[in-house]
């Protein structure tokens, strides 16, 4: 493995923070759904203060790979646990793995990956077992919906 210069890891930081923008700024647009950021980064500061130190690591562990957001559904009511990916091009091996290490700690984990090409949303279980990824419905969200935040994705981070 590569180790990664400081830059190109900060690189790759902000294109995944700039995909969970996309994917809680989109979301947001549809009435549909409440968005609630829900990720390792939002809870942990806040569990420290009421944590012993004996009491961290543990507690630290089983959130690390929290999923990013609580995607809550306003009709059928229904909650979904999202971990948001932002990847330059599918490499559907790497996905498969992902998605395969979420549903172990997180079993109804749902995997949102946004790419130049396109947004993608299935159920961490569905992808670890198949060789392709499902588009976002628009009937989850619009196309014309989907359209800007793909151009607004594109413009902050380009195509490559």
């Amino acid at each position: 493995m590569v180790k990664q210069t400081p830059i190109a890891f900060s690189k790759q930081l902000i294109k995944g923070k700039v995909g969970e923008v996309v994917f809680d700024q989109m979301f947001r647009r549809v009435e549909d759904y409440i968005v609630i950021p829900f990720g390792y980064e939002k809870i942990i500061p806040d569990l420290i203060q009421f944590t012993t130190p004996a009491d961290r690591s543990g507690i630290i562990d089983n959130i690390r790979n929290a999923p990013d957001f609580a995607l809550v559904s306003l009709n059928p009511k229904e909650v979904r646990l999202v971990e948001v990916k932002y990847r330059t091009r599918v490499d559907m091996d790497e996905i498969k793995k992902s998605a395969a290490v979420i549903c172990e700690r997180w079993k109804l984990a749902w995997l949102f990956v946004a790419t130049p090409d396109g947004f993608y949303f299935d159920f961490c279980e569905h992808i670890a077992k198949q060789s392709k990824l499902t588009p976002l419905d628009t009937k989850t969200v619009p196309a014309r919906i989907q359209a800007e935040y793909a151009k607004l994705l594109k413009d902050f981070i380009g195509s490559h």
